[in-house]
């Protein structure tokens, strides 16, 4: 096999390393989210398991088939293509009862999944929200150090101004404030 044909295999770099080379924090954080998904799937009660379970199922394409055999079968026999099987439901009102039902219930256990999904949705929400004003907080430190170190030094910087701004640290109920009142 000539080289143009074999497959090629990924180059490490920044954002696409080998498994066994991430860093131990990495992967600590990796293992640290794995196991919270494992314990919060295994806390759920039985009925948003089967939630879940149905929710997946139908949106399958397994279901899709399922239901283009049963249903197709259904009204193939009822308009009397497949006169070998006689006609139970002629005008298909049993069929759009049962289709109706079916949507009923679907539909509820989809929603069902949205919810627990949009309350996940919100943790996560809520953590990245508390790193990104962690990460703030410690580059406001940082910039206020390296502008300590540049004048002990006397290195000049291009405008001060913009330095002693950065140097504050944001308040997010002021942030949220401004928003709040600009959506009004």
């Amino acid at each position: 096999m000539s080289r143009l044909h074999e497959p090629s295999k990924p180059e490490a770099s920044p954002t696409r390393t080998p498994h066994r080379a991430l860093s131990p924090t990495l992967a600590r954080n990796i293992e640290a989210i794995i196991e919270r998904r494992r314990a919060k799937a295994a806390s759920a009660s039985a009925e948003e398991k089967a939630a879940a379970s149905i929710s997946k199922f139908a949106g399958s394409m397994m279901f899709v088939y399922i239901h283009l055999a049963l249903f197709g079968g259904w009204i193939l026999v009822n308009i009397g293509l497949v006169p070998i099987v006689p006609a139970w439901d002629p005008s298909l009102v049993v069929l759009a009862m049962i289709a109706s039902v079916e949507a009923i219930f679907l539909s509820t256990f989809v929603l069902i999944n949205q919810n627990r999904m949009a309350a996940e949705d919100d943790a996560r929400s809520d953590l990245d929200l508390q790193i990104n004003l962690l990460n703030e907080h410690e580059t406001t430190r940082l910039i206020a150090l390296v502008d300590a170190i540049a004048q002990r030094l006397g290195v000049e910087t291009s405008d001060a101004g913009e330095v002693e701004e950065m140097k504050k640290d944001v308040a997010p109920e002021a942030v949220l404030d401004r928003l709040e009142a600009e959506e009004d």
